[in-house]
Parts: structure tokens; C-alpha cells; sequence
């Protein structure tokens, strides 16, 4: 008894225990490299054209344009990959994004008209790649049914969120230091080279689910009802990084000190990423749904306050706390994937949730971008405020839908085949009742009484870690 209580003690999920499982670290450092780069694309495409058209309005309106591009691009992105692999889908993306990305810089310095700079938006931004998403599938695909898997939810976010503290602040120091176009070079750059590493790593990629190889049917993930309300939630976060990066870059000019927004939003995305690691280290208690819940609460509660910030100092202690309520609902929303959403159409899943947040980015953009042009940076966090209430007030009428289906049993043919007599034997449920015939010594008549079956008796089930619950309260 001893030895397995040690043995589940050191079970324990953990960091460490997550980067030591065989093979991780082969697709886990390749996909950080791919995945920097996306962290400099939208502040590098604000400060460009604002800086040539002299508006926040036309700098949101063209990188709002790339946004809601990536969002609609990304689902059929995530399906090819599902079908066909990552290595095929990567291969062509990253070297169109590159050029892309290039032209729109080009257009930009020539003082192109907003029209021709929004219609280059559209290729630069459909054609991002979805490293993220290919790495969380990876983990799904490597972590199926382990407890590792929120772990690995945590640590993907945390990835994430240090791009994001590293990008603005890394796009933001060549843009007003180097030149106006050197951040999207970079990010151009950087795409081309860290997405040719990725997709060179081949192992650990999930299989592909083409119905001509597997004769399976295709799964839709957006036919869940589940990942439906996700990916509405999830626009409420895209739209506090599109507005915080508008305000901050509005709020940082306001004040004489433009340099100083990609330390803000630095130390946003700062409090996500202590948060995420924060996420991954402590067993919860409570269910994903609750957590996600209370999330979003806080997160909305945050939000609420940004708009009177008059100090830096002040608008970056506000913004650490909005970024510390940003991953326990992002984290929490990518782990109810795997419950939601089947393994043939979770890449799909992944890319619907990241096009949800640059869809509510892009809009975001948009609008803070008009506010701010009109009313200063002050109106421009409100856009977080009501995106993110607006998401709360979904997730609270819509949860329900968030329940993961119980899995069918499925009988193996072959084992029916080997076994002939245990596959004609009648099923007994494991909550049910058994009627048996029994005799009664004293009169000599048989009469029939029902009895708890024996699979119902003592039977346990184990959920997540360290405790245990009768089966028939799933």
C-alpha cells in the first residue's frame, strides 16, 4: 500500500514530469521558434501604418483586416492538417506568409492608398501559420487520456504569452528604433525560418485522418455544440489583446513616451504568462467549467477598471491583472478540447479557438482604434470591458453545452470472434439490479428476488488524481 501511494505522490503533474515525456522537447522547441514571430505581427502592422498614414484608425482598420483574414483561414487550415499532415501544410504557408508580409510592408512605405494596404492584409493574414495549434495537437495526440494534458494546456499558453512578451516588445524596439517597416521584415523572417524548423520535425506529429486512408467518417469540429460556445467565449479574449494593444500604443503616445507601450503590454502579457505557470503547477479541485466560468468573471472585473487609469505606472499594474485572469480561461478553454472535440478534427478545434481570438482581435482593433482617434486611449479600453462581459454572459446561459458526452463502448469484432461465449452472455448495466430464482427451504417454492449485480458492488472509477468516486455518479 505504501509503494502505490508514493508511486501516485511522484505521479504527480508537473512541468518537469510534462518536458521529460519521450519526444516533447523534439517539437517543443521548434515550435516556439515558429510560433515568436506571430507575437510582432500586429503591433509591427500598427505602428507601420500609423506611422505613414498618421491614423490609429487606418493602422486598426488594416490590421483588423489581417485578423479576421487569419480567423477565417485558420479552420480550413486546421482541417488540411488533420487530413494530410503538418509537414504538408506548413511547407506552403510559411513561404507565402513571407512574401506576403513583404509586399504589405512594401506597400505601406510607398504611401499606398488604405484600400490597396487592406486588400495586401488579406494574404498576410490568411496565410499565418498555425504552429500553436499543430502543437497542442501534438500534446493531445501524445497526452490522450492523461493527467498531463492540462499541464501541457498550461505550458502551451505560458509559451504563448512569452511570445507575446517578447514580440511587441522586441517589434516595437525595431519600429521606433531601427525603421518604421523593420518589425514586419523580422516577423517575415523569422515565420520563414522557424516554420521550415517545425515542420522538419516530423515525429511526434499526430496521424492523419483522410477518409480515403482510415474509411472513417469525417468529424466537423464545429458540429460540437461544445467548442460553439468556446469559440464565442473566446472572441471576449481576442478582443482584450486587440484593444489593449491599441489603447497602450495610444495611452504611451498621449503621454510623450511611444517607446514605453511595448513595456506595458510586455507587462500584460507578463501576468498571463505568471498565471499560466501558476495554472499548470496546482491540482484543481473544481471542475473545467467552473474554472472557465470563474475566469471569465474576474477577467471582466478587471477589464472594468482600465479606462481611468491617468499613470503608467498605474495602467501597468491594471494590466498585470487583466493578463493574470486571461490564462485560467484560455488554459482551461484548450484543455475541454480533448473532452469536446474527437482526435480526427481536433486540429481543426484548435484553429477554431485561435481564429476566435484573432477574429475578436481584429475587431477590437478596429473599434478601439475609432474610439481612440476620437475620444483618446481612455475609450479605447472599453473595448475589452464589453467583449468580455458579453462572453460571460454566454458562457453563464450556455453552459450546459460545455458537459463532455460520456464515451460509448465499442466491442471489438475480433475479440467477440475469440470469445464467442462472453460475446452472447447478456450485458448486465453496472448501476442495475439482477433478478434471480430462489428457493425457499421452509415451503418448497421458488420465488424470485432482485439483488444489486455484482459489477454494481464496490465498483470504483478513478478520476484525475488522488481520489476516487463511485462509478454511478458519472
Amino acid at each position: 500500500m505504501t509503494s502505490a501511494v508514493t508511486s501516485d505522490t511522484s505521479a504527480r503533474p508537473g512541468y518537469g514530469q510534462l518536458l521529460r515525456t519521450p519526444g516533447a522537447l523534439g517539437f517543443v522547441l521548434p515550435g516556439f521558434a515558429a510560433r515568436l514571430p506571430f507575437g510582432m505581427l500586429t503591433i509591427s502592422i500598427l505602428l507601420l501604418v500609423q506611422h505613414t498614414t498618421g491614423s490609429y484608425g487606418s493602422a486598426g482598420i488594416v490590421a483588423a483586416v489581417t485578423g479576421i483574414s487569419m480567423a477565417l483561414s485558420a479552420p480550413l487550415m486546421g482541417i488540411f492538417t488533420d487530413r494530410y499532415g503538418q509537414t504538408a501544410v506548413l511547407l506552403p504557408v510559411v513561404l507565402a506568409h513571407s512574401v506576403a508580409v513583404t509586399g504589405l510592408a512594401a506597400l505601406a512605405l510607398l504611401d499606398a492608398p488604405l484600400l490597396a494596404l487592406a486588400a495586401a492584409a488579406v494574404p498576410a493574414g490568411a496565410s499565418v501559420p498555425q504552429v500553436g495549434p499543430m502543437v497542442r495537437a501534438r500534446w493531445a495526440a501524445k497526452l490522450e487520456g492523461s493527467a498531463l494534458l492540462p499541464t501541457a494546456a498550461a505550458f502551451e499558453s505560458v509559451t504563448d504569452e512569452f511570445t507575446f512578451v517578447v514580440g511587441p516588445v522586441l517589434a516595437t524596439a525595431l519600429c521606433t528604433g531601427v525603421h518604421p517597416a523593420a518589425g514586419l521584415i523580422t516577423e517575415a523572417t523569422l515565420t520563414l525560418l522557424g516554420g521550415l524548423l517545425f515542420a522538419a520535425r516530423r515525429a511526434g506529429q499526430p496521424k492523419t485522418h483522410a477518409p480515403s486512408q482510415t474509411g472513417e467518417k469525417r468529424a466537423f469540429a464545429l458540429s460540437f455544440p461544445g467548442l460553439r460556445v468556446l469559440i464565442f467565449a473566446f472572441l471576449g479574449i481576442g478582443a482584450v489583446f486587440g484593444g489593449m494593444q491599441v489603447s497602450l500604443a495610444a495611452f504611451s503616445s498621449e503621454i510623450g513616451n511611444p517607446g514605453a507601450n511595448g513595456l506595458l503590454y510586455g507587462v500584460f502579457a507578463a501576468g498571463n504568462m505568471i498565471a499560466g505557470i501558476a495554472m499548470g503547477a496546482i491540482a484543481w479541485k473544481i471542475g473545467p467549467r467552473r474554472r472557465l466560468i470563474l475566469g471569465y468573471i474576474g477577467l471582466t472585473a478587471a477589464a472594468s477598471v482600465l479606462w481611468a487609469a491617468n499613470s503608467m505606472i498605474l495602467l501597468g499594474a491594471l494590466g498585470l491583472v487583466v493578463g493574470l485572469f486571461i490564462a485560467p480561461a484560455l488554459i482551461t478553454g484548450y484543455t475541454m478540447v480533448e473532452q469536446l472535440v474527437p482526435a480526427n478534427a481536433r486540429t481543426e478545434a484548435f484553429t477554431w479557438l485561435t481564429g476566435s481570438i484573432a477574429f475578436g482581435q481584429a475587431v477590437a482593433v478596429i473599434l478601439a482604434g475609432r474610439l481612440t482617434d476620437a475620444h483618446g486611449s481612455s475609450f479605447g479600453f472599453l473595448v475589452p470591458l464589453g467583449a468580455t462581459a458579453l462572453a460571460l454572459a454566454t458562457l453563464l446561459a450556455l453552459r450546459s453545452r460545455l458537459a463532455p458526452k460520456a464515451p460509448s463502448r465499442i466491442v471489438n469484432a475480433s475479440a467477440q470472434e475469440s470469445a464467442p461465449a462472453a460475446a452472447t452472455a447478456p450485458v448486465t448495466p453496472v448501476n442495475s439490479q439482477v433478478t434471480e430464482r430462489v428457493t425457499v427451504p421452509a415451503t418448497g417454492r421458488t420465488t424470485t428476488r432482485a439483488t444489486a449485480s455484482p459489477a454494481s458492488r464496490d465498483r470504483v472509477n478513478e478520476r484525475g488524481i488522488g481520489h476516487r468516486v463511485p462509478v454511478t455518479v458519472d
